[in-house]
């Protein structure tokens, strides 16, 4: 048992740590119930419960959320496109979230598969200043997906 000012007060049974809470005018609470012995503390249980919500809150507004940025590719991408296409990866990237590079093969470009590969391998090479392939190309009947992932901030 731990009690109000921090201090250990050693192994009670739990009827005189209910009783010297009592006495106390607080509450026990259990901490960790799954250590031998379960270790409680007396407390003022409002404020031990507005503290939590607290840590929570705190823990949530510094808490980084990843997105997921999707850029669309065609097996007969031209060169401004392609260029305009990774400028927005690039962006993406460098702002932290994660890039979904997508093709859809249309008609008999499902021919040519290998003309989509090719260009994000082209995609790997000139964004691996940015990011890395986490999940190569990958193809999935007509769709070609990879994600990339931006490099880890030191």
């Amino acid at each position: 048992m731990i009690g109000f000012e921090g201090e250990q007060v050693g192994v009670v049974r739990t009827r005189d740590a209910l009783k010297r809470a009592i006495r106390e005018g607080r509450d026990l609470v259990e901490i960790s119930g799954n250590a031998k012995p379960p270790v409680c503390k007396i407390v003022d249980y409002g404020k031990y419960k507005y503290e939590q919500r607290k840590q929570i809150k705190n823990a949530k507004k510094n808490a980084t959320v990843v997105k997921v940025k999707e850029v669309k590719y065609h097996a007969n991408t031209e060169e401004h496109d392609y260029q305009t296409k990774l400028r927005h990866a690039v962006k993406f990237l460098d702002a932290g979230n994660r890039v979904k590079c997508s093709l859809y093969f249309r008609g008999r470009e499902n021919a040519h598969n290998e003309l989509g590969f090719d260009l994000f391998n082209r995609v790997i090479e000139d964004l691996k200043e940015h990011g890395y392939a986490e999940q190569k190309p990958k193809l999935n009947g007509k769709n070609l997906s990879m994600l990339i992932s931006p490099h880890k901030a030191n």
